[in-house]
């Protein structure tokens, strides 16, 4: 079979497509031939600044969809040639994969392999933002970073399924502003004083619920955009800025709270919570109607390309590598 390696950190051109042996499940695996596989950023920051990369060479990939091939033993509630979505730690860029069925879910009828891949994760993590961690209440203000791009495109459609008052946006490019509008926003932020602009949008209140993958600097604009009792919530660190701290005396004043996501550090952690929001996230899509634009598909030897535009920040919606 086909997969995507690289032995040594740097740009796109470290990515090779290599022939390996197809590979077998073991117990509690299910083995999954790949029609679709999800481009993220954390692969491009795995290839760049080795990223959750523990040993070369390395396969990345951290999402696909599929039909099940093959399954191990002791794998129940899964059968052979069933249409499936996979969380995978490594690896997805390949024509065939082996995942743990934990992390393996039944695509639903209403969902395409096309679409499973591209909602699986970036639906997982927008719903488990703002239900689990966020606890979003009708009414609610929500401001969200990245607004154009996979999860944001998302996390606004389901802040709006889920009753929040206004719901605005973050582009870092005007370009992006029209796009981005179309997924659920009352108003598209663009620019870093984007914390000014939300008090201003808000009458000087701020926002209720702030959303932030980037980090650094723009973290701690999300947090001083958040209204009395607001709560923020960090969920990546585009930037690779140094870790930031707060101390009891910054969030008291106003009764602050922030707090941290992980969609793969929950898959890794507790399998079992995953299923239940992912499964839940899965069933919130079709009842609310929410989608995710495909804005590129590239066949695996250029997954480099991939990789580039979507570090260009130029990128919007889902990304994906069709393997078949």
């Amino acid at each position: 079979m086909r997969a995507v390696t690289f032995e040594e950190l740097g740009g796109p051109e470290v990515l090779q497509v290599v022939d390996l042996p197809e590979p077998q499940p073991g117990p509690g695996e299910v083995a999954i031939e790949v029609s679709w596989a999800g481009v993220n950023f954390a692969d491009a920051k795995a290839r760049s600044v080795g990223y959750r990369v523990d040993a070369f060479p390395f396969h990345p990939g951290l999402e696909v969809s599929g039909t099940v091939r093959a399954l191990g033993e002791g794998v129940t509630g899964l059968s052979v040639g069933q249409h499936v979505f996979a969380m995978l730690n490594g690896k997805g860029y390949a024509e065939t994969v082996v995942a743990r069925a934990a992390t393996t879910f039944a695509v639903p009828e209403a969902l395409d392999l096309r679409d499973a891949a591209a909602l699986g994760t970036v639906l997982a993590t927008g719903y488990g933002m703002l239900h689990d961690v966020g606890r979003v209440r009708e009414g609610d203000t929500v401001l969200i970073q990245g607004a154009a791009g996979g999860v944001g495109t998302v996390t606004g459609q389901l802040a709006r399924a889920a009753g929040a008052g206004r719901v605005l946006g973050v582009v870092s490019r005007p370009e992006k502003a029209a796009y981005a509008k179309e997924f659920g926003y009352d108003e598209i932020l663009v620019g870093e004083d984007f914390d000014e602009q939300a008090l201003r949008a808000t009458d000087g209140r701020g926002v209720d619920l702030a959303l932030d993958p980037v980090g650094g600097e723009s973290w701690r604009r999300s947090v001083a955009a958040l209204a009395r009792f607001g709560r923020a919530i960090c969920f990546g660190n585009a930037s690779d800025a140094d870790a930031w701290s707060i101390g009891m005396a910054d969030l008291a004043v106003r009764g602050l709270s922030v707090s941290g996501f992980s969609i793969l550090g929950l898959a890794a952690t507790d399998p079992a919570r995953l299923r239940v929001l992912t499964e839940t996230a899965f069933r919130e899509a079709e009842r609310a109607g929410i989608t995710i634009p495909v804005t590129g598909e590239f066949p695996l030897e250029r997954a480099g390309e991939a990789q580039t535009l979507l570090e260009s920040r130029t990128s919007t919606g889902k990304l994906l590598l069709k393997l078949r």
